[in-house]
């Protein structure tokens, strides 16, 4: 557990045991809750500039999505029940039509039950270790074609790509480089536009 986590219960939960325990969260309740290999983790809400970097990815992803009629980009409200039993809210991702139709149909206030074919990860204090370690793990297994991880301190995204069962080896891009998604063959995005 990372020193700057707020939050991760000693107790196992199933995702329909999390359903209920959030159902019961105060609606003033401003913090992040995930269902992580059965242990409820909190995160407090992250501070600046992570809305601004999810605003600029989801902005450029939706206008591509929408533009060639691919699926659906989401943003960090939407949660995942995973096959594996855990329940993630990741804060950018990518729905394909393919897995839209292939379902289940996602249900009004439920968590959606399809693996995103892209996910973005914004690194904050609270959440760096578990999105480059434990989270990075659990989209590898549960099939997330492509994996990035924002890094605003450093200015940089590393992008993963599934390559047979796993993740490949990451690709570092910086600020002076152009990234290409592989989940999205055609997107670019200069990466200081993530960051302005």
């Amino acid at each position: 557990m990372s020193v700057q986590t707020a939050f991760v219960s000693t107790e196992i939960f199933t995702q329909k045991e999390f359903q209920r325990w959030l159902d019961e969260r105060s609606a003033s309740d401003l913090n992040h809750y995930e269902l992580l290999r059965g242990r409820i983790v909190m995160s407090p809400p992250a501070g600046w500039p992570h809305g601004s970097i999810e605003a600029n990815i989801v902005t450029a992803l939706a206008l591509f999505v929408r533009t060639h009629q691919l699926g659906l980009i989401l943003g960090s409200s939407t949660g995942y029940d995973f096959p594996s039993g855990d329940t993630v809210e990741p804060d950018v991702s990518f729905l394909a039509t393919a897995r839209i139709k292939a379902g289940p149909t996602p249900q009004p206030g439920k968590f959606i039950r399809i693996v995103p074919n892209l996910v973005v990860e914004i690194l904050s204090p609270a959440t760096a270790q578990k999105d480059r370690t434990e989270k990075k793990a659990l989209y590898e297994e549960n099939d997330v074609e492509e994996y990035w991880i924002v890094d605003p301190k450093d200015r940089a995204v590393t992008r993963y790509h599934h390559s047979g069962r796993r993740f490949g080896r990451g690709k570092v891009f910086t600020v002076r480089d152009i990234l290409r998604s592989q989940a999205l063959p055609g997107f670019t995005i200069h990466v200081k536009e993530i960051f302005t």
